[in-house]
């Protein structure tokens, strides 16, 4: 039975940021989530109060790949700011590589930056799951920006090979992000999603908010851990919190 809250959603919600385009294919995601999301709990026509800003993310890419964070880290950093002065209430960065620079965004802005990967690791232990599989772009498997937040919550957190950490990251950049689904890469996907769970992940977080448009929990038996719902309902409970 569905159940409907019953207080004044105009007097008691909070406006959730989002900070998005990286790529905007994710970020469409995240908006209709959180909107299907309010209006479920709420009923009639309500939806959402959201402040956001959706940069254009080719020149973020650029420097992601030259290795310049620091810059992408002020440009978005800016971006936070903006989302703050439409009244946002918290922020949620749209993306799971950006959070490499997530502390210079939260640095920058006097609202709180609800980390991705922290309203990941809950819902992976709430499931009873210590050892998960990670993948996302090459930064996010590579790098200990993304996988020491996983560890400090207790998680053991495996990545792909090297080659399958290439392949990862190419479908999402050529073509995840283009809005582009393919059965074959959805098929070497799930090849990989298996060789994880062999070497013992007993759930896997898809880290790039793409890759669900790509693999859900319709193809695979494996626990998946969609970051972009997950991140969605988290602004959702905070946006209608007494």
């Amino acid at each position: 039975m569905v159940t409907r809250d019953t207080r004044s959603a105009d007097a008691a919600s909070k406006t959730i940021g989002l900070l998005g385009g990286m790529s905007w294919e994710s970020t469409a995601l995240y908006y209709s989530l959180i909107n299907r999301g309010v209006a479920a709990r709420l009923g009639g026509l309500h939806s959402a109060r959201i402040a956001m800003v959706s940069v254009d993310f080719e020149p973020i890419k650029r420097l992601q790949f030259a290795g310049r964070w620091a810059d992408a880290g002020r440009m978005l950093a800016d971006a936070g700011q903006q989302v703050e002065r439409a009244g946002a209430d918290f922020l949620l960065l749209c993306t799971n590589t950006m959070h490499k620079v997530a502390d210079a965004i939260q640095d920058a802005i006097g609202i709180p930056l609800i980390h991705l990967a922290d309203a990941t690791a809950v819902r992976v232990k709430a499931q009873g799951i210590k050892r998960v599989g990670l993948l996302g772009t090459q930064f996010t498997m590579q790098e200990s920006f993304y996988r020491d937040r996983l560890i400090a919550h207790g998680l053991d957190v495996i990545v792909p090979s090297l080659e399958d950490q290439q392949c990862v990251h190419r479908v999402i950049y050529d073509e995840l992000c283009h809005g582009h689904v393919n059965d074959a890469s959805r098929d070497r996907f799930l090849q990989i999603i298996d060789k994880l769970r062999a070497a013992g992940a007993e759930g896997v977080i898809e880290g790039c908010t793409e890759i669900v448009m790509l693999v859900d929990a319709t193809h695979t038996d494996v626990p998946l851990f969609d970051t972009t719902a997950i991140h969605a309902e988290q602004a959702v409970d905070l946006a209608l919190a007494p």
